[in-house]
């Protein structure tokens, strides 16, 4: 009895120990792609929606991983002011995690595996955090701070007094919130021992886990040198089934890699490598999380690249690690090669039998022609349309006298043979409207004589016989007025004319064989000269069968204009809303705001704010009551921002 009552205390001390080291989540994916962009104007916000993470939380995972090109979210140096639309934007996706009760992990992944972490990182560190923090810290316990993702080239020592320091700066705004921090050389789990050892209480450690490298990342490009050539490395290691070494690895690292496989290709060396971290997570007593796990789809063999992600997460878990796999779409993830990552229809079933996940119903897809129009752009691309663009500055968000809405697209340094591309995925059978006599309708606006650009669909390349032909339209003078003013277009499908193909570097010309049933994208292309100094605007892009748009924005807008407002952006999230909406803006000096809520006829709803603000965000919300506090009706709202004799109006929609 004595015996007993001495190791109560003890069983308390271990079982708390216990629970201590554990993240209050456990399995996940990393949503790519999506906030992992070159500034608040690329972000295409409708790549994801609230249900995909409802499909995600369906498959069993508790939280995702959010990679954010955190530091291109700001004005830059110095002040590195965080942008309200990307708040805006990110505000969104909290509310959906917090409805859904999915952890988020904000991780910072502004990264480059070509350039080391600069030594310097610190003040862009504790800038950006101290924003984020701020603007957070009243949110739910579902929200978590990752510092910086795969920090590398940057000393051991020097990177955990930076890291400090980033920890600090959030806890004079924020104590609430989990913090998640990692090691230098790409988050390895061999750098957590070197590590400081922290007195915040509230902190989670990262690692990540692709070993062996080599049968991971077999036909990446992006490694020095490029491992595009290796293909079928299997595992475990079996020396009937290993490829010849590719001669561009003789002499490399890789040429090492591939003599040391027979011993490092096996689930023993696999799972030693793991006790590394575990090791760490038993001498600390810390929560231990791995980022980032996975294996490049297109070279390694299916069944051994399955059997991997068994024996890693199985570990993991048996290690009492939480994980989220890299990542949900895209190269390592979890749906079918070659696939249109349709959640119905393309999951890769037995990869997520291995992760643990359940597996919901899968049925064939069934392509049917497009019998109704559809929009491409307007405010947002289109759900489940993509960015395919490339070159020029392209921003989706202009908010510089759109014709409809709230924003349009503004493009601008393009040279020749520079595109705006929306991508289709499934691709789209036009066969039918073609017939029925839809076309191509549009707003442009354009600021100098000589501007001159083709609009053109483009089909799919269905083999090697095969190219992926154009069919087009060309937009000059003769279509529209480049006066800064908007013209509407409208382009009958039937008067588009072949194009051609490009295709790996080589010009076919046009053979009669495009083919309408097979549209994967949709262009507007600078396929003449003379591009200096152009300047590109659209609004309202889609597929329709009425002529009925109207010029509703008849100002006369100027290259020089588009920060006219003295406000950086005006927008409220979420948009639509029911209940609650946030509304973001930021004033870049002190002056008298009035933030007003108007209805559709005019008249006066509430009156949010009349004062004056110092420079700074802010963030005040409406709940959808009028200045009587009673709830207005479901419809279209403007909120209209005043002050300094400018104003910026953005559209709200209550459900």
């Amino acid at each position: 009895m004595r015996k007993a009552f001495y190791l109560l205390p003890v069983l308390l001390l271990l079982c708390l120990g216990t629970a201590l080291s554990q993240t209050p989540f456990s399995r996940g994916v990393n949503l790519t792609g999506w906030f992992q962009v070159d500034g608040p104007g690329q972000i295409q916000f409708t790549k994801y929606t609230k249900l995909d993470l409802v499909n995600i939380k369906s498959l069993g995972c508790d939280v995702i991983r959010l990679p954010i090109n955190l530091h291109f979210m700001t004005s830059g140096s110095p002040s590195y002011t965080l942008d309200p639309m990307f708040l805006s934007f990110l505000d969104s996706v909290v509310v959906w995690a917090e409805d859904l009760e999915l952890y988020l992990i904000l991780d910072n992944h502004t990264f480059d595996v070509t350039s080391n972490t600069s030594p310097d990182v610190g003040n862009i560190l504790t800038k950006v955090w101290k924003q984020m923090a701020q603007h957070y810290k009243d949110r739910s316990d579902y929200i978590i701070y990752e510092v910086l993702n795969e920090p590398h080239g940057i000393a051991a020592s020097l990177w955990g007094t930076i890291q400090g320091e980033v920890i600090n700066a959030i806890r004079t705004v924020d104590t609430k919130h989990a913090i998640m921090v990692g090691g230098v050389n790409f988050n390895t789990y061999t750098e957590l021992q070197n590590l400081p050892v922290y007195s915040d209480p509230n902190l989670i450690y990262t690692f990540h886990f692709y070993d062996p490298f080599m049968f991971t990342h077999q036909g990446a490009t992006w490694n020095t040198p490029s491992m595009a050539p290796l293909a079928g490395v299997p595992f475990p290691y079996n020396a009937a089934e290993m490829p010849a070494t590719p001669s561009t690895f003789i002499g490399t690292w890789m040429e090492t890699a591939m003599n040391n496989y027979p011993t490092q290709g096996n689930v023993a060396y696999v799972k030693s490598l793991i006790d590394i971290a575990v090791v760490f997570k038993n001498a600390r007593n810390v929560k231990l999380f791995c980022g980032e796990l996975g294996v490049f789809i297109p070279n390694s063999p299916a069944d051994d690249r399955v059997y991997w992600y068994e024996v890693v997460r199985q570990y993991l878990e048996e290690k009492g690690i939480s994980w989220t796999t890299w990542d949900y779409q895209g190269g390592f993830g979890l749906f079918n090669k070659g696939s249109n990552e349709l959640f119905d229809h393309d999951l890769n079933v037995p990869l997520l039998e291995a992760l643990g996940f359940t597996v919901p119903p899968q049925t064939p897809y069934t392509a049917k022609p497009d019998s109704v129009g559809f929009m491409m752009y307007t405010d947002y691309i289109g759900e489940k349309l993509s960015n395919v663009s490339y070159g020029g500055t392209l921003n989706f968000y202009s908010s510089n006298l759109p014709n409809n809405g709230t924003y349009c697209t503004d493009w601008r340094g393009f040279n020749q043979y520079n595109t705006i591309g929306i991508g289709f995925s499934p691709v789209r059978d036009l066969t039918r409207l073609k017939a029925e006599g839809y076309a191509l309708d549009f707003m442009v606006r354009g600021n100098a004589a000589g501007i001159k650009f083709d609009v053109r669909l483009i089909d799919t390349k269905v083999d090697a016989t095969d190219h992926p032909w154009r069919i087009g339209y060309t937009i000059d003078e003769t279509v529209s007025a480049w006066d800064n003013r908007w013209h509407h277009v409208h382009i009958p499908l039937n008067s588009f004319n072949e194009r051609g193909s490009w295709d790996n570097g080589t010009w076919y010309n046009q053979e009669g064989r495009f083919d309408w049933s097979k549209i994967d994208r949709f262009e507007v292309s600078t396929e003449y000269t003379g591009t200096s100094g152009k300047v590109l605007w659209f609004d309202n892009i889609h597929i329709t069968n009425l002529d009925t748009a109207l010029v509703r924005e008849s100002g006369t807008v100027g290259v020089g204009d588009v920060m006219e407002s003295p406000f950086t952006t005006l927008n409220a999230s979420p948009n639509p809303f029911d209940h609650r909406t946030v509304i973001s803006y930021y004033l870049p000096s002190r002056m008298k705001v009035s933030l007003e809520i108007i209805s559709a006829d005019g008249r006066k709803v509430r009156n949010l704010v009349s004062e004056v603000q110092p420079e700074g965000y802010y963030n005040p919300p409406w709940d959808g009551c009028n200045d009587s506090g009673a709830p207005v009706p479901g419809g279209v709202y403007l909120c209209i921002l005043s002050g300094d004799d400018s104003q910026a109006v953005c559209r709200i929609i209550k459900s």
